[in-house]
């Protein structure tokens, strides 16, 4: 399980750089693409996943819950150009500090993790709904990005799980979370 949980992380490190390009269509599978494929969405959403696992309980199912409602205001309001300002750099900034949050492995109150992950998901759902208009369908696009980060929580979900069930403590999901640290430092290089 340690092999694979490393796989996987490695295999984080060379996905695409970003989604934003990524136009093949306008139905379900280019909105749940968009959020796949995305380097930054991808590991800012398995962020969300592994950090609930750290909260246990209720946080398991509440934090990633919270990310996708609040992904969805943000994707209206990208869908009606409301503008948000630093989108980019807000993906960027919610890849950093969801790493940090993992390293760090503290227990945050369970409405304090649900508004930290909110606040970026606004940020992933406004980049998506600035594509929508463009679609032939948008609220297939919207299904399809929900979906989309849903089952990528639940990839992040089950990691954690993996990651805590095989260490035996949390030393490994640690490590994963200054490696999305360092990515989301690079990310945000680039700006």
């Amino acid at each position: 399980m340690v092999r694979l949980s490393l796989l996987i992380l490695l295999s984080l490190l060379i996905a695409p750089a970003s989604a934003h390009e990524i136009h093949s269509g306008g139905g379900f599978m280019a909105g749940f693409n968009h959020p796949v494929l995305g380097f930054d969405h991808l590991l800012a959403m398995l962020s969300v996943g592994m950090l609930s696992t750290q909260l246990g309980g209720r946080a398991i199912w509440t934090v990633p819950l919270a990310f996708v409602c609040f992904m969805l205001v943000g994707g209206i309001l990208g869908l009606y150009a409301i503008a948000v300002p630093f989108v980019e750099i807000g993906i960027a900034l919610s890849v950093l500090l969801l790493g940090v949050a993992i390293a760090c492995d503290r227990q945050l109150p369970l409405l304090f993790a649900m508004a930290f992950v909110g606040v970026f998901a606004i940020f992933h759902g406004h980049a998506h709904g600035m594509e929508m208009p463009e679609l032939a369908s948008p609220v297939l696009y919207a299904f399809g990005f929900l979906f989309g980060t849903a089952v990528i929580h639940l990839g992040g979900v089950m990691l954690g799980l993996g990651m805590q069930r095989v260490t035996g403590q949390r030393s490994l999901m640690r490590l994963s979370g200054v490696a999305i640290a360092a990515m989301g430092g690079y990310l945000l290089a680039g700006f």
